[in-house]
């Protein structure tokens, strides 16, 4: 509890240098932030009092330290004489300025874009990038350069492809001939960056080449946003905020230049926040706030969540006590840049205790399908992923969802593996993909057309335990003695495998059955989390066994955080390594206690453990020694 109030005081205090003035661009240490502006507003900025005026409401609350000047959006282009002045403005206050290209024709028409098969739409694209890079020497497109369109000319220039590979091949000589190559004509110092959007498993069917893009432009931009997952039209977990960065850095390295978050779709500030931090303990370099417009939106004091005043990370009622006149109405001018501000104060002395993420590699051919956004699942099941787009045959543990059924060697790949004694643990998707082509080579399992309601669960040697519902899954049929259960689904006297395992040569396949409804990972009892994790996270130094919704960020300076989802506090287990003697609290110095962990038939487990609590939507950081 001290190692929370400590903080909420640190970033509180910091937070009265930010509303008075004091702080201003390079305020914070570990990364850099951003705010990207529409063309809509650039626009606005013709008038000096509107700028001047409304650049004082954000910069009075937040620190700044870049701006994106979006040049095109919907038609609306800013005038050369506008850009100019908004530059200059921008650059006089020790601000970096650098362009924005959003290639839409009608947003609000289901995101509508330019055709890039017509002669003139195709003139237009490259006009504008042409302008932009009179004026800028960097610019990012907006995650818009795709294409939806199938107008007559597309569906005879597509011929006897499909749509995913004709908008494939015409984006990337696109992104060439019409952006990246005028741009650089005009101005040969530019730097161009494409954004991509968080809908990652769907790219290839509307056009982003996630495999030829990233090797064109310098460098690419993630788009974290995954606001409310049950309100949300995407349903996106909040671990993907993680996840999907780290995904894109692992397909550029070292040129994912930063994470994009807007304010939309946020029920509670708490959940605007926890974007923002994702991103960085992810390890963004910059941080893009989304958008100029966003950041003078005031929020409501409704938005204070129901667990607040239970000595949470994001602390509603710090945030705001700034922000209060002595009658406690509001000062002029709080808006959505102060809750950024708030959690950027909080997070920043945090990001410069990280080294390198870590995590389990898992193997995602570019293109691929299946499973989709399962990775970020099990990344709130308390599992670091860390998805990759080439086969880590240096991993002595990888995991396989069903996208991997995408690479045609792929059968071929796992045997090599389990030959070199590396350890590769597949889905019950990825088995029923390739039964037939080669996985009997390994064990002979097979996926039946049978499912099984269930609600009991071995996970071990005591009695059963219960998931709090019912969880339909797919039975899987195998040989006795041939292969084994090591988890099993139980009902009515009858058992199905949820961790199987197979030997093979110097290692093991394991199989994990991934219930028809991803979201029932979340139901599965504790015990069972726990043994999952157990078998695929055995390379890492630490485990944290605790219900679903509770996620793990390691990094390889021995420096993990766990971060709890839930609206209650959470008691969790941290699991090391016995030759680690201590863990803190990184933050407060705490020192937690240990026990080491019984093993099997008298034998050393080499295993400790430590006790903790996670108050609601809170993280702590711990340090092992």
């Amino acid at each position: 509890m001290r190692s929370i109030h400590k903080r909420c005081l640190t970033a509180a205090l910091l937070f009265v240098f930010l509303l008075t003035g004091l702080v201003r661009a390079g305020a914070y240490k570990n990364f850099k932030v951003a705010i990207y502006t529409r063309a809509m507003e650039v626009q606005k900025m013709k008038d000096p009092e509107w700028l001047e005026s409304n650049w004082a409401v954000i910069g009075n609350q937040l620190a700044v330290d870049k701006i994106y000047l979006e040049t095109h959006r919907d038609g609306v282009m800013p005038d050369d004489e506008t850009l100019a002045r908004a530059k200059k403005f921008f650059q006089d206050r020790g601000i970096c300025v650098a362009g924005g290209i959003t290639y839409t024709i009608n947003e609000g028409n289901r995101f509508q874009t330019f055709c890039y098969s017509r002669p003139d739409h195709r003139k237009k694209v490259q006009e504008i990038a042409e302008r932009t890079a009179r004026h800028f020497d960097e610019f990012i497109l907006d995650d818009f350069y795709f294409t939806n369109c199938k107008c007559e000319s597309c569906i005879r220039a597509k011929g006897g492809k499909s749509w995913t590979q004709y908008r494939l091949d015409l984006l990337t000589e696109a992104a060439q001939s019409l952006i990246i190559g005028p741009a650089r004509a005009v101005n040969p110092r530019v730097s161009v960056i494409i954004k991509y959007p968080n809908w990652y498993e769907h790219f290839q069917g509307l056009g982003f080449n996630l495999e030829t893009e990233p090797r064109l432009f310098d460098k690419i931009y993630t788009g974290n946003e995954t606001r409310d997952p049950d309100r949300s039209n995407q349903h996106l977990q909040q671990y993907q905020g993680y996840g999907i960065f780290r995904y894109f850095e692992n397909i550029k390295p070292g040129g994912n230049a930063g994470g994009w978050v807007d304010t939309y779709g946020a029920s509670y500030l708490d959940r605007y926040a926890e974007q923002l931090w994702l991103t960085l303990f992810a390890k963004s370099p910059e941080i893009m706030l989304f958008d100029f417009r966003g950041m003078l939106a005031p929020f409501r004091k409704e938005m204070r969540a129901e667990w607040q005043g239970q000595g949470t990370s994001f602390d509603f009622d710090a945030m705001i006590a700034p922000a209060l006149k002595p009658d406690g109405a509001w000062k002029e001018g709080t808006t959505y840049a102060l809750p950024a501000a708030y959690a950027f104060s909080l997070v920043d002395p945090v990001i410069g205790m990280l080294g390198n993420p870590v995590g389990v590699k898992s193997y995602k051919p570019y293109h691929s399908t299946g499973e989709d956004f399962l990775h970020n699942y099990l990344g709130m099941a308390g599992i670091p992923m860390e998805i990759v787009p080439e086969f880590p045959a240096e991993a002595s543990m990888i995991f396989l969802a069903e996208t991997a059924k995408a690479d045609p060697d792929i059968v071929e790949k796992i045997k090599k593996q389990l030959l070199d004694g590396k350890n590769v643990m597949i889905t019950s998707g990825l088995l029923r993909a390739l039964q037939g082509k080669g996985i009997e080579d390994i064990v002979e399992l097979q996926v039946t057309e049978r499912k099984a309601l269930v609600r009991d669960f071995a996970a071990g040697f005591g009695p059963p335990v219960k998931s709090v519902k019912d969880i339909l899954i797919q039975q899987i049929q195998y040989l006795t003695n041939d292969s084994w259960e090591e988890v099993s689904a139980l009902s009515d006297g009858i058992g199905w495998p949820i961790v199987h395992s197979a030997d093979y040569a110097k290692a093991k396949l394991y199989v994990l059955t991934i219930p028809d409804n991803f979201g029932d990972i979340y139901s599965l009892p504790p015990e069972v989390l726990s043994r999952i994790r157990e078998t695929l996270m055995r390379d890492l130094y630490v485990r944290v066994d605790a219900p679903a919704k509770v996620s793990l960020f390691a990094y390889d300076n021995h420096v993990f955080i766990a971060e709890s989802f839930l609206p209650g506090e959470t008691s969790i287990r941290i699991v090391l390594d016995d030759k680690y003697k201590k863990v803190r609290d990184a933050l407060s110095g705490e020192e937690l206690t240990g026990k080491e962990i019984p093993g099997f038939w008298g034998r050393r487990s080499g295993k400790v453990s430590y006790e903790a609590t996670l108050k609601p939507h809170s993280f702590r950081v711990f340090r092992c020694e």
